[in-house]
Parts: C-alpha cells; sequence; structure tokens
C-alpha cells in the first residue's frame, strides 16, 4: 500500500525500534505534539527496560512512559479522533501497518497527523527499497 505522505523506519527488534524512536519523540515532545503507538505485540515492558538503562532527562522517561506502549488500538483510535497534530507510530507487520493506515486515514486528513510506519527487518526481507520508494522520509537515530 504506498502511502507517500508517511514516513517510515526499519528496525531489528523492539529495543532498536525503541532507540531509534526515542530522539524523534523527544523532538515532537519539543514541539507540544502527542505521541502514539500503534502496536501488534505490547512494548510496555521492552521500554520500561530501556528507559531504565538511557541517560536521559526523568522528565523525558515520565513522558516517554506516559505514551500508551500497549496493544490497546481501539482506545488509541479513539484518542486520535480528538487531537491535532500528533505523531502516530504504526510498528508490525505489513498488513498490521495498512489496516491502522486505513483506519485513521480519515482522521489523519482531518487532524493533521504524521504517520510513522515500522517495518522489522527480519521480516521485510528484500522489500526494503519498494517500501522506501512509497514513504516521504526514512526515521533514523540520527534524522529524517
Amino acid at each position: 500500500m504506498e502511502n507517500k505522505e508517511n514516513s517510515c523506519v526499519f528496525f531489528a527488534s523492539d529495543y532498536h525500534l525503541e532507540m531509534i524512536m526515542l530522539p524523534y519523540i523527544n523532538k515532537k515532545f519539543n514541539e507540544n505534539k502527542n505521541v502514539y503507538v500503534f502496536t501488534e505485540n505490547n512494548l510496555e515492558q521492552t521500554i520500561n527496560t530501556l528507559i531504565e538503562k538511557v541517560n536521559i532527562d526523568n522528565n523525558i522517561k515520565n513522558r516517554v512512559l506516559n505514551i500508551n506502549w500497549k496493544d490497546e488500538d481501539e482506545n488509541k483510535y479513539k484518542e486520535l479522533i480528538n487531537k491535532n497534530n500528533a505523531v502516530v507510530f504504526i510498528k508490525g507487520n505489513e498488513n498490521y501497518i495498512n489496516k491502522v493506515n486505513k483506519n485513521i486515514q480519515q482522521i489523519k486528513q482531518i487532524n493533521n497527523l504524521e504517520i510513522i510506519d515500522c517495518y522489522n527487518l527480519e521480516e521485510i526481507g528484500n522489500k526494503m527499497p519498494k517500501i522506501i520508494t512509497e514513504h516521504s522520509n526514512i526515521i533514523t537515530t540520527k534524522s529524517e
């Protein structure tokens, strides 16, 4: 599913994804944006472990931990309806990413959401070049 307006990120493990996300999330916090993580699997344990080990300001740690890292999509859909200028990470297999994108398409247009599709390198195999051409930016630990 081509979604040229979305950005993407590629990761090797949940911890790797979270490490890539942290600087970007912090940047978005500084822009006063809300951050949502739609995920097929609960990331609460891995983000808690990671946050304990990284050297960042306690205020940022608390804000990151206040993001809903669980696989509770219905609650997140309901919250997004009332949020403008939010950032939404979508982490899962290709079918899951496409499903969530389809479900939030109307909300995205109305509320000006920034979407970041998160792909597991092991899962996508040799599809990376195609996925890259279907997205506007690639998020890395250094920049977009």
